[in-house]
């Protein structure tokens, strides 16, 4: 008997927004216009934890505590079909400290407060009270989750949450900078069709919620890279809004995965192949 609906369904009523994930921990769609990211990963900019569809689909921003979504057929049957559960940190006013191996959780013992702790596959989860940006790779095995990210549910763990301190805060400042990507120009669609933008700002989202999804692939690099700018052209492509600065963010973002300008002119020459543009 599959409980993940069940167990969701009280996480949700003890106020952690939550959103059914795949077995290979990716966030699973709620509709099928949504799965594996179709739309592009578009929250309604006037429904905090919804995209464009009726309903909440996926990542971070469907993660949601809202009694009438929770009972939508919608969200019962995504949840039928997920295999884990992904809950969004900064919405439950926490941070979480991903790390990801034996040196990993040994570094965070000698340097971090001890707060509670959950066990993961490969080391540990270190979560705080507060809020921050999230940042994948801080150091070797450790990631930070909060804010636009999500994490996955392990169970409540062990040990008394604590107050984020600033020596997490400070990790965020000292991400590795990558070489600066070769600039790549490619000229944005020329528009025409309707736009169902509600305002720029929802535009704005959508283009951050893709960088992100190409920062965040841990594999298949060439293929993420692809279906985000096939998602991006299909959601903002046809009507005018998409510019050469917003093309150029999710080129940058590709690069600094090691993707090639080659690479990244060539995935987004077939994405609009693929979709008549």
């Amino acid at each position: 008997m599959n409980t993940i609906p069940t167990t969701a369904l009280g996480l949700a009523e003890r106020g952690l927004p939550v959103l059914p994930l795949r077995a290979d921990k990716r966030p699973l769609g709620n509709c099928r216009a949504c799965d594996d990211l179709a739309c592009g990963g578009r929250p309604n900019m006037a429904t905090p934890g919804s995209c464009i569809c009726p309903w909440p689909c996926h990542g971070w921003a469907a993660a949601t505590t809202d009694p009438t979504v929770l009972a939508s057929p919608q969200w019962t049957a995504a949840w039928r079909r997920a295999r884990a559960i992904g809950y969004h940190p900064g919405g439950a006013g926490v941070t979480v400290v991903d790390l990801d191996n034996p040196a990993a959780v040994a570094w965070a013992q000698e340097n971090l407060s001890s707060t509670a702790t959950v066990a993961t596959t490969r080391g540990e989860h270190w979560i705080y009270r507060g809020t921050m940006r999230s940042v994948n790779g801080v150091r070797d095995g450790v990631d930070i989750k909060s804010l636009m990210s999500y994490a996955r549910w392990l169970g409540p763990g062990t040990g008394t949450l604590v107050e984020l301190p600033d020596t997490v805060r400070a990790l965020a400042e000292k991400t590795p900078v990558r070489p600066a990507p070769r600039a790549v120009t490619v000229p944005a669609p020329a528009g025409g069709g309707e736009c169902r933008h509600r305002s720029p700002a929802y535009l704005e989202r959508g283009i951050a919620m893709a960088e992100q999804r190409i920062t965040e692939a841990a594999g298949a690099v060439h293929h993420t890279v692809y279906r985000t700018f096939l998602a991006v052209l299909s959601a903002h492509g046809r009507c005018g809004c998409l510019t050469e600065a917003h093309i150029g963010r999710l080129f940058t973002a590709a690069q600094a995965k090691g993707e090639s300008p080659r690479h990244c002119t060539d995935a987004w020459s077939n994405a609009r192949t693929t979709l008549g543009m």
